[in-house]
């Protein structure tokens, strides 16, 4: 049998948060099987229990937003990314403020956290997401176009396009194919940092959001070039870091899947689009469970390779 997953001990990290500027405490823990991710926020005088789905999803400007109620947790996607990539099925995230921290800017500090407590296999069967025919969403025309996918695919698999007609990014591999059965998450995508543009940021900051951005959690560019005087990590980190953030905003679908993703310009906003689409039609999915190892895609029974 194919088995869910948690942690094996408690974790914890302490960072800011790329919007608020906040210092926040973020702690890992185990979780009971068919728990799910669960995010709770112990700073409020009732702590608050918010359980990740597709429908909790509240906001996806800037990053992807979970509610419940008035309690609310921004920029979820870097560590639900980790989850996904180390296969990570039921977890507790106790958090002391609204906004996970961004800690470098990529998923790899999350994966680094997450590989430090152990992942312990459950007595209980690991259910997927099989996508049995494509839904797909679309935005604009012509050059404004944008659009995501899912297809059938044994396995699960990630295809990205970008265009940002920018000279520095314009000089990098600008689509990416990833597959999380024969890939390496941890080494291949987790270490792409968010990006952002010296105007943008500006104006975010006018509003009160970027606070806690700066060059040591995320590649920033002026009109010409980039600022972070360390260089990109990967030749295509532009794009691959659009490929961990698509990977986090899809396993907020509360189970992983089982498809082959493709998207133009996507972004939070599209990917949770594309996930209310597709549990809008129970005929384009079923849920599955692998009895028999051997039967799961390749890749998937075995533990996450480290780095």
């Amino acid at each position: 049998m194919l088995q869910q997953r948690t942690l094996k001990t408690i974790t914890k990290a302490v960072g800011v948060g790329l919007h608020s500027g906040q210092r926040v405490e973020l702690t890992l823990r185990p979780a009971q099987p068919d728990t799910g991710i669960v995010f709770r926020r112990i700073d409020l005088p009732q702590p608050v229990d918010i359980p990740v789905s597709a429908t909790a999803i509240t906001d996806t400007r800037l990053a992807s937003t979970i509610g419940s109620g008035d309690a609310k947790v921004h920029t979820i996607e870097h560590l639900m990314s980790a989850c996904a990539g180390l296969g990570i099925d039921n977890l507790y995230v106790d958090i002391t403020a609204e906004e996970v921290p961004i800690l470098d800017g990529s998923s790899a500090s999350f994966v680094f956290l997450l590989q430090s407590a152990g992942i312990e296999l459950q007595r209980a069967p690991r259910r997927f997401i099989r996508i049995v025919r494509p839904v797909e969403v679309r935005e604009g025309e012509g050059a404004a176009m944008k659009w995501a996918r899912l297809a059938p695919y044994h396995g699960f698999s990630l295809t990205f396009g970008i265009d940002f007609r920018h000279p520095a990014v314009d000089s990098t591999g600008q689509s990416v194919t990833f597959d999380l059965g024969s890939g390496n998450y941890s080494r291949d995508i987790a270490r792409a940092r968010t990006f952002g543009f010296t105007k943008d940021v500006e104006m975010m900051r006018s509003h009160g959001l970027a606070l806690g951005g700066g060059l040591d959690n995320a590649i920033v560019m002026d009109d010409y070039k980039m600022l972070n005087h360390e260089g990109l990590r990967y030749d295509d980190e532009f794009a691959k870091h659009k490929i961990l953030d698509a990977i986090g905003d899809l396993y907020v679908v509360g189970k992983p899947l089982l498809a082959a993703y493709s998207a133009f310009r996507s972004g939070h906003a599209m990917n949770n689009r594309l996930l209310r689409e597709l549990l809008a039609h129970e005929d384009a999915y079923e849920v599955v469970t692998f009895a028999d190892e051997r039967q799961a895609p390749a890749g998937f029974a075995r533990p996450a390779p480290a780095w």
